[in-house]
């Protein structure tokens, strides 16, 4: 049999079993038990996760702002290297003009030159054809003295011939 210490009923320290009764109290004590004791323990924990977070805050805003400054600078060297480009560029095409300027001067130039030297190599094969058709008409007039000379040509004449050649050589 349960000994009548327990019960509270009885008058003293015991076990309360009217449930109603017990509960108010237990909760009482527990509400008590947290509220005392409770506070500083979650409170350090939440204070430490908070600064915590604060800390992770501020470095991720440092890094925003280095971000952006190092985007800041990114789009100003883009812009920088954009520019150069287009100069480059333009230079490349001026350069390119004044070389096909240069290259089609100089081709003038080598054409002049070839049609120079084609004109003086016409003068001078039709100056040594003239030459070549004058000796050849010389020798063949010659020829044609030499054989009709002799049948047609007698003392007194070929004496006067002489003399008369001889005068001409004098003269000149």
């Amino acid at each position: 049999m349960i000994s009548p210490l327990f019960f509270a009923s009885e008058g003293g320290f015991g076990l309360n079993l009217d449930l109603f009764d017990a509960n108010i109290v237990n909760l009482a004590i527990v509400i008590f038990g947290l509220y005392k004791f409770l506070p500083p323990f979650v409170g350090g924990i939440l204070e430490r996760r908070r600064v915590a977070i604060l800390a992770d805050l501020k470095d991720a805003e440092e890094r925003l702002l280095k971000a952006t400054e190092a985007l800041a600078h990114a789009k100003k060297d883009l812009a920088a290297a954009h520019q150069k480009a287009e100069q480059i560029r333009e230079d490349c095409k001026l350069r390119a003009e004044a070389i096909r300027l240069d290259s089609e001067k100089r081709t003038v130039e080598e054409m002049a030159r070839v049609k120079q030297g084609a004109t003086a190599d016409l003068n001078a094969e039709a100056s040594r054809a003239s030459a070549q058709l004058r000796r050849e008409a010389a020798r063949m007039a010659i020829e044609n003295a030499l054989s009709a000379l002799p049948g047609k040509l007698n003392a007194d004449a070929q004496a006067q011939l002489v003399s008369q050649s001889i005068k001409n050589l004098g003269e000149a």
